[in-house]
């Protein structure tokens, strides 16, 4: 079915119409000009010399799955087969397939002059065919890895149409008929697919096969390579030509770590998550959730088919880790939930900006390198198919705090995420947006009351480098019996500081730790999950909410250097301790 939808993408892109079948877009670094008989004219080079790695300008040329064996292009390859140049280091036992690379393209490029008799094939043969490069004026920059073909007078050889028929039924990889998996026609299957997918993060930069068996393992019934799946030419061409569109399209991939999504519809559509997934504006959230969620909303859902794609590299392989099939009105209405659950007010009373793929996923990980592609599964599936976030993204999540004795911003919204997904969507005030001083489950209370305790020392000894958060955050959310009996004596210590030198902060801060403790009936012995979640999002809530509903007065009273706390998160903080 896959193969089948890209089949008809394929179909509705001029791009891929107007290549030849079995050419794709391949940088030629070097023109070799001839004349009618075949004369050595000159050579150009395409490169514009802007870029330091320019392998040269695109043009529509022979296509071809090379791995280890000797396989020429007709008419356009690279150098060691054109040429036959080698490498000034180059061992004899490189020397030697260099020149069987070289005999190879030849020996195509006169069985295509025998076929077509064209003119200009015949004169890239004799120039072949005496070919000296003891004594051709050749650029000392040209290497073997560089792409070559051929002008004959005013003609590209690889762009007449005898010179394209003839490449296409060349590549036919066996005389036998079979089912073509995608078309359902009997005809010839191709042994190696004619195209290579590029562009998959990790994978090899010349590109990889999707359908093939490179081992016994995967080989039945006497087929081997791509014939364990028969795809006809014509079928292996064009999904390979509509994939290959599809990543390099900016609207219609997106890469995140090892994977790389890519996304279209069944019709033409001028929707696209790509944008809104990977770099969310705050106007747009907003539009889109009123657009669904609004009482005078007039919401109609977009029937149109939409199909997303996941792949990553595998062994030299194109592996596909997610492939599903909704709609354009599913996909918005999910979208609209996604970025409403990861909502959280900041110091404003504002939403602030919605985080995208990349930013949610990075902060489960140490580093970006490190990310995973079922972290990046899980986010898409929850942001376009509606699905829960599993557990295992919540234990991430809170591990990672534990770990770096810390609650970012990114991670307080996956965490309120996973808690709140599944309750009523048109319900008008949100769970866990901001403080709630009304919850009285004992691991949010003894969140707070960690923000509190900080907020104390922080008073107490200004510009203090590391804070009790940094240094028990982990045993206070997972085991707070164990540490929060020694944290309020030093507490203590740090109010009757505040009560000699700052009366304003020691009222509020006591007033306000009095009230967190007197919902707290007793410090648990162990936290749950569920109950670190609700740690993180307590600690998280109260210190965006600072001293408390009077934080403003107590600034008054207590002057600048006590609302540090207060002044300690802005719109822009990833960090909160």
């Amino acid at each position: 079915m896959l193969l089948q939808k890209l089949m008809e993408y394929a179909g509705r892109e001029s791009d891929s119409e107007d290549l030849p079948l079995l050419y794709e877009l391949t940088p030629i670094k070097w023109l070799i000009q001839l004349d009618s008989k075949g004369n050595y004219q000159g050579i150009i080079c395409t490169t514009g010399n802007t870029k330091k790695n320019d392998r040269g300008k695109e043009y529509p040329a022979p296509a071809v799955v090379r791995s280890s064996g000797v396989k020429p292009k007709l008419l356009a390859d690279r150098a060691d087969y054109v040429l036959g140049i080698t490498a000034d280091d180059a061992n004899p036992k490189q020397i030697k397939r260099t020149d069987e690379c070289h005999q190879a393209f030849l020996q195509l490029v006169k069985e295509c002059a025998i076929q077509t008799k064209l003119p200009e094939v015949q004169a890239v043969e004799a120039f072949l065919s005496k070919l000296d490069l003891r004594i051709l004026d050749l650029p000392e920059d040209i290497v073997p890895e560089d792409n070559i073909t051929f002008v004959v007078g005013n003609v590209m050889p690889i762009n007449l149409l005898p010179v394209q028929e003839m490449w296409a039924n060349s590549q036919a990889s066996t005389e036998e008929v079979a089912q073509c998996l995608v078309c359902g026609g009997l005809k010839p299957p191709m042994k190696r697919q004619p195209i290579k997918i590029k562009g998959i993060p990790g994978g090899q930069s010349s590109g990889m096969a999707l359908v093939s068996a490179n081992a016994k393992a995967f080989e039945s019934y006497g087929l081997e390579a791509s014939l364990i799946a028969p795809i006809c030419q014509k079928c292996a061409y064009a999904y390979g030509q509509a994939l290959n569109s599809l990543i390099k399209g900016d609207d219609s991939h997106l890469t995140v770590g090892p994977s790389v999504y890519v996304f279209w519809t069944r019709e033409e559509s001028s929707f696209t998550p790509v944008q809104i997934l990977s770099t969310p504006e705050p106007n747009d959230i907003k539009k889109l959730i009123e657009s669904v969620y609004s009482a005078k909303s007039s919401f109609c859902p977009d029937p149109t088919q939409f199909y997303a794609l996941s792949l990553t590299s595998s062994g030299g392989r194109v592996a596909i880790r997610d492939w599903f099939v909704t709609t354009v009105g599913e996909v918005q209405k999910n979208l609209a939930h996604y970025f409403k659950a990861q909502r959280l007010v900041d110091r404003e009373g504002e939403y602030g900006q919605p985080y995208g793929l990349f930013t949610l996923a990075v902060s489960l990980f140490a580093s970006g390198k490190e990310i995973k592609p079922h972290v990046v599964q899980a986010f898409i599936n929850a942001a376009l198919l509606g699905r829960h976030l599993p557990r295992w993204v919540l234990y991430q999540a809170i591990r990672r705090c534990a770990v770096e004795q810390q609650v970012t911003r990114p991670r307080a919204a996956i965490i309120k995420m996973v808690l709140v997904w599944g309750q009523n969507r048109e319900k008008e005030e949100e769970l866990m947006e901001k403080l709630d001083p009304g919850n009285c489950n004992p691991g949010y209370l003894c969140g707070r009351l960690l923000a509190v305790l900080e907020f104390i020392q922080e008073a107490a000894v200004p510009g203090i480098k590391a804070t009790i958060v940094d240094r028990y955050y982990g045993t206070a959310s997972s085991a707070p019996a164990s540490v929060y009996g020694r944290l309020l004596r030093t507490t203590q210590a740090h109010l009757a500081k505040l009560r000699k030198e700052k009366a304003g902060a020691y009222v509020s801060l006591q007033r306000l730790m009095g009230e967190v403790l007197g919902e707290l009936k007793e410090f648990p012995t162990i936290l749950s999950l569920q109950d670190q979640a609700l740690f993180a999002l307590g600690y998280y809530h109260q210190r965006v909410a600072g001293w408390g509903s009077g934080s403003k007065q107590n600034s008054e009273t207590t002057g600048s250097n006590t609302t540090q706390s207060e002044e300690g998160i802005s719109d822009d903080d990833e960090s909160l301790s």
